[in-house]
This record gives C-alpha cells, structure tokens and sequence, in this order.
C-alpha cells in the first residue's frame, strides 16, 4: 500500500477578556445558532501566534497579545486541529468584518449561562477550558534552516 501523507487543517481561537471579565464572542454567519471565540484557519507558515492575531483583529477589530495555549482540541469528523490561546486586548474597537462574522461582543459568561450562547458542546468546552486555567502550554516558534532561529516563544506571563 502506497503511503498517502496526512492532511490536516489547523485553525486557532483566543479567550481575550475586558476589564469586567466579560469574554469576547462573535457570532458566524455559517453557525449562527453559536456564539464561539473569535478564529480561523491558519495560513501555510504562518505561525499560530500570528496566526490567532491575525484572525481576532479580522473579525473583530481588535488587537491581540497572545499569552499561552489553553487547549489543544481535534474535530475527527473535518479532520481540523484546534489551538486555542488565551490572550490580552490591546487596543481597537469592536468592528466586525460583515462578510463573515454576523455580531461580536464582550458577553459576561459562567458556568449556568454559557449554555445560553454557546449551544455547541465542543466550543462550550474549549471556551470554559480556557477561562478555568490555571496554567498555559509554552508556545515556540522556530525557523530551523539553514541556523536554528527562535521567532518567539510564549509562556504563562508572556514570553
């Protein structure tokens, strides 16, 4: 049997918080019934940190600060890897981009109301994942030829 490479989509969300630990949702024209974190898919090198901010300023208008990863999440069905960041706001106002994205804001989410905006289960999980951890996941990236070359890293605090 001939060997057939993997092929897999990555795609990125960030957990980004105000100042009144509201969480900033947005809502997809494609799942409108949901209210899920802002994301997409990652570009072909890009790496996941770009990535993430890229994708959250998109839909949203707002600039990003990725601190670590919260999560990592795989749909088996699309074959889709999930990398989700927790992250701070740095600047920028709610602006949504009308082509994909139906309605952003800053929702005040717990345990007894996610339900209530998020109604799918695997967004819900990640999305709690996140808010409840204690501790991220480093996150480097690395240019490896022809030198070794550290692009950034990100750990719990920064990086």
């Amino acid at each position: 049997m001939e060997y057939v490479p993997p092929k897999h989509v990555v795609a990125v969300g960030a957990l980004v918080q105000n100042e009144n630990g509201e969480v900033l949702l947005v809502r997809t024209h494609r799942r409108s019934d949901t209210w899920e974190m802002p994301g997409g898919c990652v570009e072909a090198g890009e790496p996941l940190d770009e990535a993430v901010k890229r994708e959250v300023w998109e839909e949203t208008g707002i600039v990003i600060r990725p601190i670590g990863i919260t999560g990592v999440y795989y749909n088996a069905t699309k074959q889709v890897l999930v990398v989700v960041f927790r992250a701070e706001y740095v600047s920028g106002d709610i602006r949504i981009q009308p082509e994909e994205i139906a309605e952003a804001r800053y929702i005040g989410l717990n345990q007894s109301n996610i339900g209530d905006y998020i109604t799918r289960p695997q967004q819900r999980s990640r999305t709690l994942d996140s808010m409840e951890a204690k501790a991220m996941v480093p996150y480097e990236t690395w240019e490896v030829n022809p030198a070794y070359n550290l692009l950034s890293r990100l750990q719990h605090g920064g990086g």
